[in-house]
């Protein structure tokens, strides 16, 4: 329809999809000791999800939100009182500006939430044993113009996840790095 209507607009499919029922960008899976999942929670985490994106001017945010919005037509989640999902800025999500109208939240959380593992023991206790920072929010992509191939943009959503590794310095090269007031940074790209 918005097509017809001369406004550009695009498939999207996120891989590892979340739907975070309490937006805590935590989807929680309980187990009990012996690794039977336990049923304590309605989030979940979807092979995929498909919305839309058009191109709108956000007169009504300003400037910098202007561009790629997100449209669910099949919204999980109430809205305002109704079943609506967007337009949510792309440029929000990314940004994690979440306290933006149109549920940017939910979408902020759809690409971005950490997927949590936890022993149930009792209903006072629990032991996280596993997280998943990177897990959430794969290959989202669209279909390329004019050829039936995939182009990535979850660059439009997401910066690049910063990979943890792990290294080895002396004890004296610790102790003269915080005597020289420098820190130590590692970063792989």
């Amino acid at each position: 329809v918005l097509r017809s209507l001369g406004i550009p607009t695009r498939v999207i499919t996120n891989f590892n999809s979340a739907h975070d029922r309490n937006i805590n960008l935590s989807i929680d899976k309980y187990i009990d000791i012996s690794g039977k999942t336990l049923h304590l929670t309605e989030d979940s985490v979807w092979n995929f999800h498909v919305w839309n994106e058009s191109w709108f001017i956000r007169r009504d945010l300003g400037s910098f939100y202007d561009g790629w919005q997100v449209l669910d037509a099949t919204p999980q989640e109430r809205s305002k009182g109704i079943y609506q999902c967007g337009p949510a800025s792309t440029r929000a999500i990314k940004e994690g500006d979440v306290n933006l109208d149109y549920d940017s939240s939910f979408v902020f959380a759809a690409v971005n939430a950490d997927y949590v593992t936890w022993i149930h023991y009792s209903n006072k206790r629990k032991e996280r044993i596993y997280s998943d920072t990177r897990k959430i929010g794969k290959f989202i992509s669209t279909k390329a113009v004019g050829t039936n191939s995939r182009v990535d943009v979850t660059a439009n959503y997401k910066y690049p996840e910063v990979k943890e590794i792990s290294f080895k310095i002396s004890c004296s090269q610790y102790k003269n790095s915080l005597m020289d007031d420098r820190k130590i940074l590692v970063t792989a790209v």
